[in-house]
């Protein structure tokens, strides 16, 4: 994490390779935004596959096959769960060996090893409990479906605990606000100064995921179908509403596969989705506005 700086009711700061604004009704004090920075750090330590001194890399690289599970393990494993039910198995948690395998690894070289091939399964390899989390060989756990939507939760969790009144945290896609509606723009996925709709957030969370965004060499981008291990085709952007980011983080990556609305519609959660044929669709009872 980059040293932060505050501005104003805004502090703007880098951090698990993002960029980060959060929004107050007067500046954070100096006590909350260590205790944010340490969050952050604790998280980035815990579960960050580009870091070499991380729980994730040490379970990758069979440093150790069983570590003391971090406090997020069950909040998120659980979800992928119902995830990877919803979706026949698309989403995966150990999706990071067939991310690195084509050049999305930790050393961002962005240039494949291999050729696609299928996550492994998860439920046979990785198992959390009694305060231990492990996996029966080594494999890369990657939490990007919806990771950074918790650690959103997270980091409004500790500002609403120093702060009155409105509050916007931002992590650059994956927004929580309470208070006053924020409006936000739904951006195009293949041209970033133009909208496809606008949608108000109000004591509520919204995250967009787009394969423009983490692309790289002929086509490839991050978001894979595990049971392939090969970049989505069908849908370029999607956008999910729900009570917390973490949420709203799993369905915009549930949306691009079949199951997705099925899930949000469980969820009583709302979302808009752009086919890579630039077709937009979206969830009944959708609140916002849809140009196209």
């Amino acid at each position: 994490m980059t040293p932060p700086t505050a501005t104003g009711s805004t502090w703007a700061f880098d951090a698990i390779g993002t960029s980060w604004a959060i929004d107050t009704a007067e500046p954070l004090s100096s006590i909350a935004r260590d205790e944010v920075a340490a969050l952050v750090e604790r998280f980035d330590r815990e579960w960050s596959r580009f870091r070499a001194d991380s729980m994730v890399s040490s379970l990758a690289h069979g440093r150790a096959a069983s570590v003391p599970a971090p406090p997020d393990t069950d909040a998120m494993l659980s979800l992928y769960d119902e995830l990877d039910a919803a979706t026949a198995g698309a989403v995966n948690p150990l999706v990071g060996d067939a991310l690195a395998r084509l050049g999305y690894d930790a050393r961002l070289t962005l240039t494949p090893s291999g050729v696609a091939q299928p996550a492994p399964s998860w439920r046979d390899t990785l198992a959390w409990g009694e305060g231990r989390l492990s996996v029966s060989t080594p494999s890369i756990i990657d939490v990007g479906a919806l990771g950074k939507g918790r650690l959103v939760d997270l980091v409004l969790d500790v500002v609403r605990a120093h702060v009155d009144g409105d509050v916007v945290v931002d992590a650059s896609g994956d927004l929580a606000a309470r208070g006053a509606g924020v409006r936000v723009a739904l951006e195009h996925p293949y041209d970033p100064t133009l909208a496809i709709g606008v949608v108000t957030v109000t004591d509520g969370a919204l995250c967009a995921s787009a394969i423009n965004r983490r692309a790289w060499g002929d086509g490839l981008h991050h978001v894979l179908d595990a049971r392939t291990g090969a970049p989505v085709r069908a849908f370029a952007a999607t956008w999910a509403l729900s009570d917390t980011a973490m949420r709203a983080d799993a369905l915009a990556t549930a949306l691009f596969f079949d199951g997705g609305p099925e899930l949000a519609a469980s969820w009583n959660a709302h979302w808009v989705r752009m086919r890579t044929d630039g077709r937009v669709e979206w969830s009944p009872g959708f609140s916002g506005e849809v140009f196209s």
